[in-house]
């Protein structure tokens, strides 16, 4: 049977490598399994103390820093700034008619060019609520009643 180090020696490597080769933690855990099983052919342990300590490391710090790591090394998604006009009531300052490709809304100052999802015009000087943005248009809903008063 060869020394077990160097077959953990290999291993750590091996782990190294292919973690090293990714941007994503795929082999990290099994980075310190390595290492600790080697450690124990190195003290003389068995074969069979080996791999349990390698599993058991291995598993151990994949619970304890995998949602460590996702929380430090996820990026987090910003809104820009105009999609966080989505929600928002906007005032119609053009008529809106989606099938001529034509209307503005004013949403805080800013005035956009809108469309609606469906095909009925919606009148200059409407409240409408922002659903969406495709491209450089603001997608709107005319607002309810029970929306305007809320």
């Amino acid at each position: 049977m060869p020394q077990m180090e160097w077959v953990w020696l290999c291993a750590l490597i091996i782990f190294a490598i292919l973690e090293a080769a990714t941007s994503t933690l795929v082999s990290l855990w099994f980075i310190g399994g390595s290492l600790a099983a080697m450690i124990a052919a190195l003290c003389g342990a068995g074969v069979w103390l080996q791999l349990l300590l390698f599993f058991a490391v291995s598993a151990v710090l994949l619970v304890a820093l995998r949602p460590l790591a996702k929380k430090y090394l996820v990026p987090r998604t910003q809104q820009t700034n105009a999609r966080s006009n989505i929600g928002k009531h906007a005032v119609v300052t053009e008529r809106i008619d989606t099938l001529s490709g034509k209307g503005a809304v004013k949403i805080g100052g800013v005035e956009w060019s809108a469309r609606t999802p469906g095909e009925a015009p919606i009148e200059a000087g409407a409240v409408v609520r922002v659903t969406d943005i495709v491209g450089a248009k603001v997608c709107v809903v005319p607002v309810t009643k029970e929306e305007e008063k809320a």
